[in-house]
């Protein structure tokens, strides 16, 4: 390292070279290749050393990302305002990606009978849910799943308050519940799919409501992940009142989780089931 790193005269981190960028690209791609290969019915092994690949490359990246942060001192106001703007920018990639989805829904729910679109229309009979389909219950486990998201927010706004004001304690408590909370999720979400009376390739409904609320049930996987990463992070005492961007990111990813859910819920399960 030279004498610039150890002693900077700028607020800004000039990242060391690193072998994670190539890694994971190498990774990425075998992961794409493996995909093709399983889907065209050759091998499904070259996918899942792709995934193991990828799962490496992000656990040893941030690995190196946390010790520039907490023990090299490299995330300083300057930098850490400019991760602030990554993830606003992020999420907002994430906002648009939903959007396709809603855009489908929408596109098909309140034009079901498009006279230009004649497979839909026979498909349908012209109304929306479709004739034939059985939907779920808007007020049965949809809004359970509901009233878990929203308490799941209330705890992780919890432990964010308890971090600024130097709760230990509080901080472990709010985190550990939001994690439970984020299983339970997961847990009923995958009951209600086992339940469901349709299929994912049964006909315009079913693809659009399974795109929606299936790519929203990853989010929470990952989300769920997320928060387990600053559970560990949080009993190593890695975050600090003034220094715990890791967190922050964390709970602004599960914000987002919560609102795309409460659109799906009135969207998807409330108005377009009736």
């Amino acid at each position: 390292m030279s004498a610039g790193h150890d002693h900077p005269n700028h607020p800004y981190h000039l990242v060391d070279p690193s072998p994670w960028p190539l890694v994971g690209a190498i990774s990425g791609g075998t992961l794409a290749i493996g995909g093709v290969l399983f889907m065209h019915d050759i091998t499904p092994w070259v996918a899942v050393a792709g995934f193991l690949m990828v799962l490496a490359t992000m656990f040893l990246w941030w690995r190196d990302v946390i010790k520039e942060a907490v023990h090299q001192g490299h995330h300083t106001k300057v930098v850490q305002l400019g991760l602030r703007y990554g993830m606003i920018l992020f999420i907002a990639s994430e906002v648009m990606f939903f959007s396709a989805f809603f855009w489908a829904f929408f596109d098909a729910s309140l034009f079901p009978g498009e006279v230009k679109q004649v497979a839909r229309a026979e498909f349908t009979g012209g109304v929306w849910p479709p004739v034939g389909v059985e939907v779920f219950h808007a007020f049965d486990l949809p809004f359970l799943n509901t009233m878990i998201l929203l308490l799941s927010g209330c705890t992780v706004t919890w432990a964010h308050h308890a971090l600024i004001h130097g709760d230990r304690q509080g901080l472990l408590q709010g985190l550990g519940l939001t994690i439970v909370l984020g299983l339970l999720f997961t847990a009923i979400q995958a009951y209600e799919y086992s339940h469901a009376a349709f299929g994912f390739t049964d006909g315009i409904y079913s693809s659009t409501f399974f795109m929606a609320t299936g790519f929203h049930g990853f989010h929470v996987i990952v989300g769920t992940l997320f928060l387990i990463v600053c559970f560990f992070r949080a009993y190593a005492g890695h975050f600090k009142p003034d220094h715990h961007f890791g967190f922050e990111a964390a709970a602004w990813y599960w914000h987002f989780v919560d609102v795309v859910w409460l659109f799906l819920f009135i969207c998807v399960y409330w108005w377009g089931g009736n």
